[in-house]
């Protein structure tokens, strides 16, 4: 009979105490600790020396070509995991509810239809997911469904099929009779995808599996779970806008720096390959208060339109809200604008708006959001020709920002005539690009100067 083992694991962190306590000295959380039971002298079927071939190997005998990548079909996804799933790599895709997690792992399985998919659903009937799939676009019709939570059975399935690619979904679905305890739990979720890890690298099968997130927008789970894995893959947006971010927190077959937008719409998620001109709306006339911010993500360079709005505060004290820009920023740049340049704003309402509910923390967007808060409040329109990159500073300073020429590229692609830069980032080395004029300013008090022909407030 095998031996039960008795302890308490924190359903936050995954520390473990041998008995209960009320706050967790790992990570402060308050009643977390939930009594667990494992058995031991048992392990999930067919798991046991799976790895016992392995034998040590001197490094210069180790084989260092690329590895064949699967193209999963879908650009972006393409673009953030290197060029496409490593064979026997793990991946982990969290996000909101709602936000199309499993409506892209469904969509990746559709499109690979020279391969073998297996696309476990624990959250969903398998006459759910077929309706899901109907709504999508049009893919292969071979993709097996299998609706089931028991690790043991789908290991035995895993191991009957022989797919060329696992789609799970999702990680806190899954249990297995070694662990006494409830799905999600933070043993169940560890032994799970430690099995599951071992299965891709043995036998060379890509693993997706999906994984929910906390409500501070961490996945959950034990914090071993993302060291498991060798991709972990975040689904941003807000479920009021059509837009999503899919960003690379961690690559292991590459960079980190990449991120993929994606438009929901009725029949799925469709790629934006442009972002800058569907970020940037087409106005008739000029409106005040909308400035063109020449932004990076990463790699990726693309024009975001910030808006601002300022007027007289109406019941004494000063709003000061912003809507995917941290407020805090916002606050600083009006505290330099009011004591580095002379413009009165403390008595009035300040918002600002970043078009397509995205949320951006490039500091290059500071002399955008100067921009549209002055035009706002002198109620004069800047020219739709114009945008900006640059990073404003605490003494009123314009501070040059990174891959100053990407962003010139891109403005001048789009059809921009002029660019507001920081004059310190001008470098020899920088071709001038053809069709749009670098104007280099070097404090706020200038670039008031060139657009509005003000010298203060």
């Amino acid at each position: 009979m095998a031996k039960v083992k008795s302890s308490y694991v924190c359903q936050n962190c995954g520390a473990e105490s041998v008995k209960w306590i009320g706050r967790c000295p790992s990570c402060g959380e308050w009643n977390t600790y939930v009594e667990e039971r494992v058995s031991q002298g048992k392990s999930p079927k067919g798991l046991v020396d799976i790895s016992r071939s392995a034998v040590p190997m001197p490094l210069k005998d180790i084989e260092t070509s690329n590895e064949r990548r699967l193209d999963t079909g879908i650009n972006e996804l393409n673009r953030i995991l290197g060029g496409g799933l490593v064979p026997g790599s793990l991946v982990l895709l969290g996000g909101e509810p709602g936000i199309g997690k499993s409506t892209l792992a469904l969509q990746l399985a559709l499109k690979l239809e020279q391969l073998k998919v297996l696309y476990i659903s624990g959250e969903e009937s398998a006459r759910q997911v077929k309706i899901r799939a109907d709504r999508l676009s049009s893919g292969s019709q071979e993709c097996l469904i299998l609706n089931e939570t028991l690790f043991e059975n789908i290991f035995t399935q895993l191991q009957n099929v022989e797919p060329d690619l696992v789609v799970i979904d999702s990680i806190q679905t899954l249990y297995t009779d070694t662990i006494e305890s409830s799905p999600g739990s933070v043993s169940q979720v560890r032994e799970c995808a430690v099995a599951l890890l071992r299965y891709a690298k043995t036998t060379g099968v890509p693993v997706i599996l999906i994984g929910h997130i906390t409500k501070d927008g961490s996945i959950a789970g034990p914090k071993v779970l993302e060291h498991i894995v060798d991709v972990v893959l975040q689904f941003e947006g807000d479920s009021n806008h059509l837009y999503r971010i899919l960003r690379s927190i961690k690559n292991r077959f590459g960079s980190t720096s990449e991120l993929g937008i994606f438009e929901m719409q009725s029949s799925g998620l469709v790629e934006v390959p442009n972002p800058s001109e569907i970020l940037l709306s087409h106005r008739d006339g000029g409106l005040s208060g909308v400035a063109i911010a020449a932004a990076m993500d990463g790699t990726r360079p693309f024009l975001i339109e910030t808006q601002a709005l300022v007027s007289t505060a109406a019941y004494g004290t000063p709003q000061r809200s912003s809507t995917g820009y941290d407020s805090r920023r916002l606050n600083m740049l009006l505290a330099v604008l009011e004591k580095r340049a002379g413009f009165r704003l403390a008595t009035k309402d300040v918002f600002l708006n970043l078009a397509g509910g995205l949320k951006v923390s490039d500091p290059a967007l500071d002399l955008a959001i100067v921009a549209s808060v002055l035009s706002s409040n002198f109620d004069l329109p800047i020219a739709g020709s114009c945008c900006f990159a640059a990073e404003v500073g605490l003494s009123g300073e314009i501070r040059q920002v990174s891959r100053i020429d990407q962003r010139i590229a891109e403005a001048a692609k789009l059809g921009f005539e002029k660019i507001f830069v920081s004059k310190y980032s001008i470098k020899d080395d920088i071709k001038p690009v053809r069709g749009i004029q670098l104007m280099k300013v070097g404090r706020i008090d200038e670039m008031v100067k060139l657009l509005f022909g003000k010298n203060n407030g």
